[in-house]
């Protein structure tokens, strides 16, 4: 099976994770938040993983960015359908062919070596059996075993040989000491984790509201999260670090993960899982289901009714009265062709896609020719369900239309200059950088009409977050 833009679904390998499996289990809940700097320090360690990192990574700039990225790669990886793993793993390719150099010692270096990128698939295995040991609640040996058969055959799908990771965990263990022992060195990236990257690091985007309160909790912040992530490293290396862990440092790194583990153990799905996960878990079936039937199951199992109460409020109606008319969506076409300066063809053109959308939306008007935000939601959500040619109807033509305008070159690409002024009013900047790679399925740098036309389908059809068109307006 094909996507919208060509992947093929490649066949997982034996033993790749699947709905019920220990990666399923694990690598999605919230708390594996809390090995994510640790994680980052053994991976950095790595000569060649150092190296890219200190040329180049954003991860100065954009830390939380940098963090959410690398998350949603991995969730994509396991939780994902084939063909968007399919485009994960091409994505993931593209972009280690892409780093290499010399390091500062004149040592030469890629990211596409296949002994870094084992340590880095190694790292994560052992960063699963790390949360769950460091709270309390080891994996057992055999649950321990199949985890390890499940990232051999991750490592098998990105395109290592199956030999790249030791054959069983008991070599695991020690090829992960010798490398503690003999190969991770202490390097800039490695200390600045460790030092001063917390201390100068930006705000996150929930608190950019109020800079003052982020630069009043920060130093305490990465004070506490350094002293966790030291706790946490492998004595070895610690070490060689020549770093000591303190009897606070322990017990906070204790009461952390154990206090963590316990709540997750108390809640629903919906709120242990990151938003990749959770959709794919419950999705799988009633025995992975994660929401339960609480008010939070409800809500998570399908996030289409969100998304079309977003878009009602904060674009289609353009008045603020809370109704959507034809006027409405004339508002729309004449706001585009005005802000992109189009000439009389393509302004006609955008008339027509709009006017074709109101005539399919408006048969569930009132009396008076106009739909409240409810009855879009439940209208557009049912046509979805009944009528498979439904988006066809209307607003395939509109999104055409729109992708024409906003192709003001007319080379058939949208560039980011051009989504952004498209849609830049809208969204705060970083969920529309994200937005737009996630509509650039391909991974050219640009967006073709057909990516386009797709990601706006798949903004009234997907219900959960994994696909690309639900970050259209930034994340549901």
């Amino acid at each position: 099976m094909a996507d919208a833009a060509g992947h093929q679904a490649v066949p997982d390998p034996e033993g790749y994770p699947r709905a019920g499996s220990v990666t399923w289990r694990h690598i999605g809940e919230w708390r594996f938040l809390l090995m994510l700097g640790r994680l980052l320090v053994l991976q950095n360690a790595h000569p060649v993983v150092g190296a890219g990192v200190a040329e180049h990574s954003t991860y100065h700039a954009h830390p939380w960015r940098r963090a959410q990225h690398t998350l949603d790669s991995l969730q994509r990886l396991i939780y994902a359908a084939p063909a968007a793993r399919a485009r994960e793993i091409e994505r993931i390719g593209r972009q280690h062919r892409r780093i290499s150099g010399t390091d500062a010692h004149g040592r030469p270096y890629t990211a596409a070596d296949p002994a870094a990128r084992a340590w880095v698939l190694g790292t994560v295995f052992e960063g699963i059996v790390a949360m769950c040991r460091l709270s309390g609640r080891p994996l057992s040996a055999a649950d321990e075993a199949l985890l390890y058969q499940e990232w051999q055959a991750v490592a098998v799908s990105l395109g290592l040989p199956r030999e790249a990771l030791p054959a069983d965990p008991a070599s695991f263990w020690r090829y992960f000491d010798t490398m503690l022992r003999e190969v991770l060195e202490d390097n800039p990236p490695v200390r600045d984790l460790l030092g001063d990257f917390y201390r100068h690091a930006v705000a996150p985007a929930q608190l950019r509201w109020c800079p003052p309160l982020w630069l009043a909790v920060r130093p305490l912040a990465a004070r506490l999260i350094v002293a966790v992530i030291v706790a946490d490293l492998p004595p070895a290396y610690r070490d060689r670090l020549g770093l000591t862990a303190s009897g606070r440092a322990r017990t906070l790194s204790r009461l952390t993960h154990r206090g963590w583990r316990t709540l997750a153990e108390r809640l629903h799905g919906g709120w242990r899982y990151q938003g990749y996960a959770a959709d794919a878990i419950r999705l799988a079936g009633p025995r992975e289901d994660v929401g339960g039937g609480s008010l939070l199951g409800r809500f998570r199992r399908d996030l289409r009714a969100r998304k079309l109460e977003r878009l009602f409020t904060h674009v289609l109606d353009q008045t603020g009265d809370g109704y959507l008319t034809r006027a409405d969506l004339e508002a729309m076409a004449r706001a585009a062709c005005w802000d992109l300066e189009l000439d009389a063809a393509t302004e006609t053109k955008v008339y027509d896609g709009f006017r074709a959308w109101w005539e399919q939306i408006g048969r569930a008007a009132d009396g008076e020719g106009r739909i409240s935000r409810a009855g879009f939601v439940a209208a557009t959500l049912a046509g979805l369900d009944d009528d498979p040619d439904y988006l066809s109807k209307g607003l395939d033509r509109a999104t055409r239309a729109l992708f024409d305008a906003i192709d003001t070159d007319g080379d058939g690409f949208l560039g980011q200059d051009d989504y952004r002024r498209a849609f830049g009013k809208r969204t705060h900047p970083a969920e529309l950088n994200h937005g737009y790679r996630q509509l650039d399925r391909d991974g050219d740098g640009r967006i073709d009409a057909e990516e386009f036309i797709a990601g706006f389908r798949e903004f009234f059809t997907a219900r959960g977050r994994a696909a690309a068109g639900s970050h259209l307006l930034g994340r549901p």
